[in-house]
């Protein structure tokens, strides 16, 4: 079962980089060749999660672009979070960060570039005009200070506030940097068709804040070979996370707590969203 969800990972993957890539024809700008780097690579986590969820409303022949949307708007985070003045890191997907191999100037503009191409992806997709500008609010929302950006300033606030986080605040912040975004991707499928997105937003941010809590967990086990990035780096800067609160197994105990909880919001769509159930169960078997 895993290695036929880490193979559909792959494909859902390579569906949304197809999509930007195509977006991208023409563009011979190093700006460009930094947008085509950055979104190569990465798990497909949320792509996978908008073609399945568009597969559950049998419109999976069209999520195209809105995997690319979401893989689109999530690399220009990445780039950005990578950046000397946020998190300062040099590696992401073992590979040198954008603003390390081309500089911080093209790494801003290649991440305010994905930005504006993941919104243009899904007012493009081939779907109805009411659906089109649902998505497209929704992402905003998810993305902007509701959400990602939200959560972003708090984790920067954070690492001079005179006190650790307590777990709800820690909570709240992930809620908004890691969960948004994986709880819009669980739900864009919901809303291509109209349907009610409810179920799919309940698995979406139980699964988010899975993974954030297992993203802790490997920053204290993992290796960095394996991660694609700098390990320990929280601990070293003394923040306050769900390992440091919970305790190692702890946090183990509460992430599958919330992926049974994620696969439990399922029952909805009956046998039909197995493949969710495996995404979720994944985000606590995965050493990246």
């Amino acid at each position: 079962m895993l290695d036929n969800l880490r193979a559909g990972l792959l494909a859902a993957r390579d569906r949304a980089e197809g999509a930007i890539i195509a977006a991208l024809t023409g563009a011979d700008l190093p700006v460009a060749d930094a947008m085509r780097y950055a979104v190569q690579g990465g798990k497909g986590l949320r792509a996978f999660l908008v073609i399945e969820s568009a597969r559950l409303h049998r419109l999976d022949a069209v999520a195209d672009p809105v995997a690319g949307a979401i893989e689109a708007i999530h690399a220009y985070s990445l780039i950005h979070d990578d950046l000397p003045c946020m998190d300062d890191d040099a590696l992401r997907r073992g590979l040198p960060t954008v603003h390390v191999k081309w500089d911080e100037a093209t790494a801003v503009l290649a991440g305010d570039a994905l930005q504006s191409l993941g919104f243009a992806l899904v007012l493009r997709a081939d779907l109805p005009a009411a659906a089109r500008a649902d998505l497209a609010l929704t992402l905003a929302d998810a993305a902007g200070i509701a959400g990602m950006v939200g959560g972003q300033a708090m984790d920067i606030a954070a690492e001079t506030a005179p006190a650790p986080l307590s777990l709800p605040q820690i909570e709240a912040l992930q809620a908004g940097k890691t969960g948004a975004l994986i709880a819009w991707s669980a739900a864009a499928g919901a809303r291509m068709a109209g349907a009610d997105a409810a179920p799919l937003l309940d698995y979406g941010h139980a699964l988010g804040r899975a993974f954030q809590i297992w993203d802790d967990v490997l920053d204290v086990t993992g290796d960095a070979a394996a991660v694609g990035k700098a390990v320990g780096k929280d601990a070293a800067a003394g923040k306050a996370t769900f390992v440091s609160l919970l305790g190692l197994d702890g946090a183990k105990r509460r992430a599958g707590d919330l992926v049974q909880q994620a696969c439990d919001t399922l029952s909805y769509y009956g046998g039909t969203a197995e493949n969710l159930r495996a995404a979720a169960r994944f985000v606590i078997a995965r050493n990246t």
